[in-house]
């Protein structure tokens, strides 16, 4: 009789034979797509040894769905190479949504050469080649791969800091052990090879029908314009074709609701060349509902206690060392303007500045908290790839506070902070909530400052007080700032994305960096924690995800036009523009369509502005002193006096209502 060993699943013991597999304990489920081994994902195929602890993984998690999409990435470098002897390999990761896969190529791919990958990768998948770990040292892998320039500079990296001299190097040589994975025929025969940590699906067979090629792009190797450009291919891959459809739906009503088509479409905002990448401009439409946005954080902030300050877009260079950000986040700041015998920095971050205000004179702990806020310009040095519309820019207002509490104090500040954020989110149509905990990554400690017991102090509160909201928490590992754990709220839209709103940070670090004090109860000289806090986080970023959410379909009180007054003949143009009137005297936001166009291309028009009252008079209008409402549906109501008109708008307006269809 073999020996046995005891491995654990799902809690409980087991006893198998020695060299059991993990595919072995899982051949009954074909959805487990790998294993987790004592929280490492590992292949099927991977020897479990005694006292392991196996979980299953399938696709319905993201670990599982990110080894399918790699598995795909694969397969896609397979066709490539089969397609094109000469092309050459780069980076090949998961993303969100899907995978990429770089190749150095002569000739950009075309939408043609996308659909004949496609059957290729189709007729690989169907094979139903098998994914085979093998083990290599760096030496033989230079040796084997020396017609791979980029894999072999992989190999130089390998190691934990891959991720950061390379976007995706983590997947190829994110450990200690160079492996590469071999495609395997049914034959046993070698089909093709790829560098890679791996895990993978067991074979080719799994990823099925449900892939599809989206784009290709140019990326610089490495993400650095200094190296050689290379062909980024994009695609997308998911558990069941019907999975597929419904990724590939969403993308068309995405499109659809895509900020930067509607901004130019409602005159919201653009953005010019003349004034540079990632700095968009308001036009006056954009501007009320950016002003609208603005009026509400201001009343909301100094209603939750926080005072009103206002600091410079550029300081010394020198307090952005003694903040940190120069040591640790200087890759995302412009670079300095020589001035006065001097540097000079746009400012990225408005906290130091904050700081400078707390130590201006001494501080008691009666004045504790102490809650400082601003809308403070700032300026990120993101790279031309990134930047995308109003969701990703250079420039932006940050609605950016800081709390100064006590130690003790800090657990009810953060959980006050946080019902703010959710009130204020919930105030613009966003109520579908999940918390993302972002903590430090131990094994890089030089990224980060502070004390174990700091960190262990810091993170404790903030995940204490998530607990308690009731809400889901996601734990990020490694996703906190240089300086402290963060927490972030993360917000689904109408059509399901999820968008990063709020970050809420515990900073023990700047106030020691700073020399912050505040006199304590018995005298003492103390110091105290600072909580960063930015509700919309970039009011630009914000107007833009709030587009999308809403189509360009705002509600009444976001909405630049509330009312669009379009008269059924020219003869009703006095009675309708005096009953604008009327409605503007009352505060309301409204036009009069006075255009030559006739009635119809009117209507037509006003419901491509997306107005919420379009607001129509007639004869029998006129006659009886009163107005028709048009609906976003094409709805309507008739007959209705020009009071009760003018009081349905306001209170829509102050309710912060959606109005869509005319009332049932």
């Amino acid at each position: 009789m073999a020996a046995q060993i005891t491995v654990h699943i799902a809690g409980s013991e087991r006893s198998v034979p020695e060299q059991t597999t993990a595919a072995d304990l899982f051949a009954d489920d074909r959805a487990v797509l790998v294993a987790r081994v004592n929280g490492q994902l590992r292949d099927l195929a991977h020897v479990l040894a005694e006292g392991d602890i196996v979980e299953p993984v399938t696709a319905a998690e993201q670990d599982g769905l990110d080894v399918l999409r790699h598995s795909t990435a694969h397969v896609l470098a397979q066709a490539v190479q089969e397609l094109d002897p000469q092309a050459r390999l780069g980076i090949g990761p998961p993303i969100r949504d899907g995978f990429y896969y770089d190749f150095d190529v002569e000739t950009p791919f075309n939408p043609e050469d996308l659909k004949a990958l496609e059957r290729v990768m189709q007729r690989i998948i169907n094979e139903g080649q098998t994914f085979h770990r093998r083990e290599i040292s760096d030496a033989d892998a230079l040796v084997e791969l020396g017609s791979e320039p980029y894999k072999c500079e992989l190999i130089g990296l390998k190691g934990g800091a891959a991720e950061d001299a390379a976007e995706g190097a983590g997947v190829e040589v994110g450990g200690s052990q160079l492996t590469i994975y071999d495609n395997l025929r049914k034959d046993g025969s070698r089909a093709w090879g790829d560098l890679c940590r791996g895990p993978h699906v067991p074979s080719t067979k799994v990823i099925g029908n449900a892939f599809k090629l989206m784009r290709s792009a140019a990326a610089y190797w490495r993400g650095s314009e200094k190296n050689p450009q290379l062909q980024r291919v994009y695609g997308t891959a998911w558990p069941s074709k019907e999975d597929l459809k419904a990724y590939l739906d969403r993308l068309v009503e995405a499109e659809r609701r895509d900020h930067r088509k509607l901004g130019a479409e409602l005159d919201l905002f653009s953005f010019p060349d003349e004034i540079g990448s990632g700095l968009p401009v308001f036009h006056p439409k954009g501007g009320i509902i950016k002003r609208e946005m603005e009026d509400y954080v201001r009343r909301r902030h100094i209603e939750e206690g926080f005072e009103y300050v206002g600091t410079p877009h550029i300081a010394k260079e020198g307090l952005f060392y003694t903040s940190g950000h120069l040591p640790y986040y200087e890759e995302g700041m412009f670079p300095p303007i020589g001035l006065d015998s001097g540097d000079y920095r746009l400012k990225a971050m408005n906290c130091p500045m904050h700081n400078l205000i707390f130590r201006s004179r001494g501080r008691s702990y009666r004045e504790l908290p102490l809650r400082l806020f601003e809308f403070g310009s700032v300026y990120r040095n993101e790279k031309s790839g990134v930047v995308h519309g109003l969701t990703r820019v250079r420039g932006f207002a940050q609605d950016d506070s800081h709390s100064y509490v006590t130690a003790e104090q800090a657990p009810d500040e953060i959980k006050h902070l946080l019902d703010f954020c959710l009130g204020l989110f919930r105030d613009f149509g966003l109520d579908d909530f999940y918390l993302e905990l972002s903590t430090r990554d131990d094994s890089k400690p030089e990224k980060f400052i502070g004390s174990d017991e700091q960190w262990e102090i810091a993170t404790t509160v903030l995940e204490d007080v998530c607990k308690a909201s009731g809400l889901e928490l996601v734990p990020d590992p490694g996703g906190a700032a240089y300086y402290g754990p963060k927490v972030s709220v993360q917000a689904r839209d109408a059509i399901g994305r999820t968008w990063q709103m709020s970050t809420i940070q515990y900073d023990f670090n700047q106030p020691e960096r700073f020399g912050l004090e505040y006199q304590a109860a018995d005298g003492t000289r103390k110091q105290p924690v600072m909580i960063h806090s930015a509700k919309f986080g970039s009011i630009e970023r914000f107007v833009g995800v709030l587009t999308e959410h809403y189509a360009g379909a705002f509600p009444v009180w976001l909405s630049p036009v509330q009312v669009l007054g379009v008269p059924v003949a020219e003869d009703f143009e006095p009675y309708l523009r005096d009953v604008l009137d009327r409605m503007r005297r009352k505060g309301i936001r409204v036009e009069l369509d006075a255009s030559d166009d006739r009635f119809p291309k009117k209507i037509r028009n006003a419901s491509k502005a997306k107005v919420p009252f379009i607001l129509i008079a007639g004869g029998e209008d006129q006659a009886g002193g009163s107005v028709s409402f048009r609906y976003r549906d094409g709805s309507q109501e008739n007959g209705v006096p020009i009071e009760d008109a003018i009081a349905k708008v306001l209170d829509a307006i102050e309710a912060k209502a959606q109005v869509g269809s005319a009332p049932v």
